[in-house]
């Protein structure tokens, strides 16, 4: 099999996994309710519609200053890259093509599809850097972690930040391994795309530009003994076509510059500290309890998809401090990489999950923060599931060549299974889910770990109770779901249209709980309006309370 045939075979391969993890999310959207974040997205990406609408009609009028600023004013905390293929989903899969019955999913569909993209695209690095097993393990094993199969669901921005990092780092390697102008070029346009994601992206220079200066470093020394200033086209073209297509893709900022791109910074680096329970204990303010990120990966990521991390992370760093002794040695690598792609993974990894170490990071977010560590994670487990099979296969019960083509299929069926089951299990419950190492739900309640946020549980209670038993007309006090987010349910039906929101208990027939620690004084507040201590209903996952409905 030749270059061009094995490229389109890996291309093939990774296409279906991310087409088949698309097709999954889209499968389960229907049954997951609106996280509160998504109710200001929908709104946003409506008021986008409408420009892009005006743009391929009039674009002389829809680049007039008045026209940017009225319109791209909406939610302009967070980029715009995102919400603006939101927006046009909906104009076009929605609107015009009819492809969704629910405006909701076409809002979705970017997120998903690009969630689908990171698939892809970690089957593709795992493909390259290590091998085809390996990159099909950790793509799997991507897919399979229950916060990334939550995320990758919603209106918003975490899990296109996990995909577009994924791919900057992707082909910055390319650039790398290429020497490719055509890569460096397009690197610049994906990071440019990034910047325009998340403010993640401002992190991917403690990544690339360390190990651009490690692969460079004899092109460097050459170019300062010619009195020249070294810097890669990849590096090149990062800084200076990233910046400008970020501008470009960012109406918002077309005006006021400056003021404005400050003021983005500011809000993020200033950011309010929300509430999040951690061990019992409700954190609203730092310092931040620095134990939080990695109890939080060991007790959502599945375990065995780390036990595979710990091998393979554990081969490649030994193998990388044996090729750094070689160098001192001044002995020839027994493991020679040029691109230092072990490095690269490793500096991904550490630099996703950095911040959390420190105590003044909010951790208001949960798990979704760090996303953009998990492929990096699972490419290390998928080259430890390639160690693991490699060892067995040396066993002698099955050293024959049939047992032993056998042995990758027969593990990878156990790694994947638990994963598989644990994030089918979550859905929709994916923030209240942990694994079984930590007692799953229950034990995710017992510790005191968070079993929500972006009060995404109101659906649940509708379909469980208040779909069958809620009068005709009642108020129903929504507690933490935005309003944007309760008018998309009532206007998809997934709540009766005959409900009515209101905002406190004091008005209502009906009262939701959506349960966190900091939220029990809205329990308070309902037994003092509606006279009794007792729920109606209880929503519960594995027997958990998630969402409690009291009836006046």
């Amino acid at each position: 099999m030749n270059n061009q045939e094995t490229s389109l075979r890996d291309h093939a391969t990774g296409l279906s996994l991310g087409t088949v993890y698309v097709a999954w999310l889209v499968a389960t959207a229907r049954t997951l309710g609106f996280a509160r974040d998504e109710g200001f997205y929908f709104r946003a990406a409506s008021d986008y519609a409408r420009w892009f609408a005006l743009f391929f009609e009039k674009p002389a009028q829809a680049i007039d200053r008045s026209t940017v600023d009225a319109i791209w004013s909406s939610n302009h905390e967070h980029p715009a890259f995102v919400k603006s293929l939101f927006a046009l989903s909906k104009l076009y899969l929605f609107d015009k093509w009819h492809l969704f019955s629910d405006m909701s999913t076409a809002f979705r569909f970017p997120a998903m599809v690009l969630s689908g993209m990171a698939i892809y695209v970690t089957y593709l690095f795992g493909a390259r850097a290590y091998s085809r097993t390996a990159g099909f393990i950790a793509a799997v094993l991507l897919g399979l972690v229950p916060s990334v199969f939550y995320n990758a669901h919603l209106a918003c921005f975490d899990a296109p930040i996990l995909a577009m990092w994924t791919l900057t780092l992707y082909v910055y390697w390319r650039s790398v391994k290429e020497r490719s102008i055509g890569f460096s070029l397009l690197l610049g346009v994906i990071y440019g795309l990034t910047l325009n994601t998340k403010h993640n992206a401002w992190i991917l220079p403690f990544v690339i530009v360390p190990h651009a200066l490690l692969v460079h470093r004899r092109a460097a020394g050459r170019a300062l003994r010619l009195g020249m200033v070294p810097l890669p086209a990849n590096l090149l073209a990062m800084f200076t076509i990233g910046p400008l297509v970020f501008f470009a893709t960012w109406p918002w900022i077309w005006n006021d510059t400056f003021p404005r791109i400050q003021a983005y910074m500011a809000f993020h680096l200033n950011h309010e500290y929300y509430n999040m329970e951690f061990l019992g204990r409700n954190y609203f303010s730092a310092p931040s309890p620095r134990a939080y990120m990695p109890v939080m990966i060991a007790a959502t990521v599945p375990t065995v998809t780390l036990a595979l991390f710990f091998v393979g992370a554990f081969e490649r760093v030994t193998t990388e401090v044996k090729r750094w002794l070689s160098f001192v040695h001044w002995q020839k690598p027994a493991d020679p990489d040029p691109l230092h792609t072990d490095l690269l993974f490793t500096l991904a990894f550490f630099a996703a999950i950095g911040p959390w170490l420190f105590p003044k990071t909010p951790i208001f977010g949960g798990t979704k923060h760090w996303l953009t560590a998990y492929p990096f994670l699972c490419l290390f487990a998928g080259r430890g599931f390639d160690l693991v099979c490699t060892a067995a296969k040396g066993t002698p019960p099955i050293r024959s060549v049939f047992v032993a083509r056998v042995v990758p299929l027969a593990l990878g069926l156990c790694v994947l299974l638990g994963p598989f089951l644990i994030t089918t299990h979550s859905h929709p419950f994916g923030l209240s889910t942990y694994v079984p190492f930590a007692g799953g739900v229950r034990g995710g309640a017992t510790l005191g770990l968070n079993r929500q946020f972006w009060g995404y549980t109101t659906q649940s209670a509708n379909v469980e109770y208040m779909e069958k038993h809620a009068p005709n007309g009642s108020r129903v006090f929504i507690h933490d779901t935005a309003w944007d987010s309760w008018e998309r349910m009532r206007d998809e039906t997934r709540v009766r249209p005959d409900l009515q929101a209101v905002g406190s208990p004091s008005e209502a027939d009906i009262a939701l709980v959506q349960h966190e620690l900091h939220m029990a004084e809205v329990d308070y507040q309902i037994w003092t309006a509606f006279g009794t201590t007792s729920p109606t209903y209880v929503v519960a996952h594995d027997d958990v309370p998630i969402v409690s409905v009291y009836r006046r």
